[in-house]
């Protein structure tokens, strides 16, 4: 367990409860940052505490992804309290509530997560500049450690799936229980009143909860077994097909840190399904998404014009005055008004359901970048959209799709077109090629 974790921040280490800050990794179960976080306080005999910072703005999230995370703390919370550690949950800013708990309950010892975006990065550097215990950083999201993985940013998934298979012997482990605490402090912490909070935080209304996914870890759990018993077994087969419905829906409990991908990585191995099957979900669950946590740890720039590898943005630029046979505005775009009845249909169904087939994903976001007047305007547009719809938007799965969607990360040049460039396109008919989409899109009318 120890080689998941680093020093974040030197300190004076003072007897007093080990406290984890849950930030990304929102479960009470296979969570190596809790795990270790324990392991410390019983090395100690100490308390363990749990605590979680609501912030009332974060990039672009709506009622509908509040709605999908309290849901979710409030099982983990009521799960905690069962194995005797408090968790608690504070609202504002972490730079200045983390600090302020932590003197105000005596902490020794804080352990958090790790999180590649640049804004959780900012976060903890504040709270450490707040503090002087030592503070803790266990990546509990990826298999592989991230600075473990690759000490640079890797330029593609083949450069990349060595270092990660290589790694997978030591790190892709069966998670030890969570224990019942034995050193409590005999104190409750404060719980999750997901209704309230929902009710006094001040959200954009305007995009709803969805009703097809329940949260929380149980509902998680329940996701995998469904994905394994009825779909993995063609996933190789299904998986890019809209019209199949042979994704796995895991996505949004990955993202708010309700299951954890070591878990699934580990059923999906021991299951009974074709190794072509099971290959072609472990390259997505594993490589693929370790490589966008390696994109954006390593490219501070990762949803900006100058993250894109340079031969993108050369042929971007070459190509800026090119002419657009349509160009729309972004009220345009979010209300799926364009002549284009595939991509309408893509942006209906996120709108409606919160989350967008893969393929059409890719789909979805150059043409953005082809009926927009700049790849700027299109990574503004492409994300703001993302982020505001998507359970799983504001995530490095999806701001790297993004650059690679239009700014070929990860990708190699191709043959050079118009707007384009050498950055790769899709077209409806490269589509129609690959399934129905009349039946797509008359789905999505319904």
């Amino acid at each position: 367990m120890d080689r998941r974790a680093r020093i974040l921040k030197e300190g004076k280490e003072r007897r007093g409860p080990v406290a984890y800050w849950m930030s990304r990794d929102q479960r009470a179960h296979d969570n190596w940052a809790l795990l270790y976080a324990q392991h410390l306080a019983l090395e100690r005999r100490v308390p363990l505490l749990v605590v979680f910072c609501l912030a009332p703005h974060f990039l672009g999230a709506a009622w509908r992804q509040y709605e999908f995370m309290l849901a979710g703390l409030a099982g983990v919370a009521e799960d905690l309290e069962e194995h005797l550690i408090p968790f608690h949950l504070l609202e504002g800013e972490a730079a200045r509530e983390i600090p302020s708990w932590v003197k105000k309950l005596e902490v020794g010892l804080l352990v958090t997560d790790f999180d590649p975006l640049r804004c959780k990065r900012e976060w903890q550097e504040a709270v450490g500049q707040g503090l002087d215990i030592p503070i803790w950083q266990v990546d509990a999201h990826n298999i592989v450690p991230c600075w473990l993985a690759s000490p640079k940013q890797e330029w593609a998934a083949y450069s990349f799936r060595p270092k990660i298979q290589q790694a997978l012997a030591e790190f892709l482990t069966p998670y030890p229980a969570l224990r019942k605490h034995p050193f409590a402090t005999g104190a409750r912490g404060t719980g999750v009143d997901a209704p309230s909070l929902l009710d006094s935080l001040p959200l954009d209304r305007t995009v709803p909860p969805v009703t097809w996914l329940s949260p929380g870890e149980a509902a998680a759990r329940k996701q995998l077994r469904r994905f394994l018993s009825e779909k993995l077994a063609r996933y190789d087969q299904d998986r890019n097909d809209p019209n199949r419905e042979g994704q796995s829906n895991l996505s949004p409990y990955l993202h708010f840190g309700q299951l954890a991908p070591q878990r699934v990585a580990l059923e999906v191995r021991a299951a009974k399904a074709p190794p072509a099957a099971k290959g072609a979900f472990l390259e997505e669950l594993i490589v693929r998404r370790e490589l966008s946590d390696n994109f954006c740890y390593y490219n501070r720039d990762y949803d900006r014009f100058s993250g894109f590898p340079a031969w993108a943005r050369q042929t971007l630029n070459d190509h800026r005055t090119d002419e657009r046979e349509y160009l729309y505005t972004l009220a345009e775009f979010e209300a799926g008004r364009t002549h284009d009845p595939l991509w309408n249909g893509a942006q209906l169904e996120m709108v409606r359901r919160g989350k967008m087939h893969g393929y059409l994903r890719m789909y979805w976001a150059k043409k953005i970048l082809e009926w927009t007047a700049a790849p700027e305007e299109a990574l503004e547009v492409t994300i703001y959209l993302n982020d505001r719809y998507e359970l799983d938007g504001r995530d490095p799965n999806g701001y790297t799709g993004i650059a690679w969607s239009l700014g070929g990360v990860h990708d190699r040049a191709w043959g050079e077109r118009p707007i384009f460039g050498k950055v790769r396109s899709m077209s409806s008919k490269g589509a129609a090629g690959k399934f129905d989409i009349q039946a797509y899109i008359r789905k999505q009318r319904q």
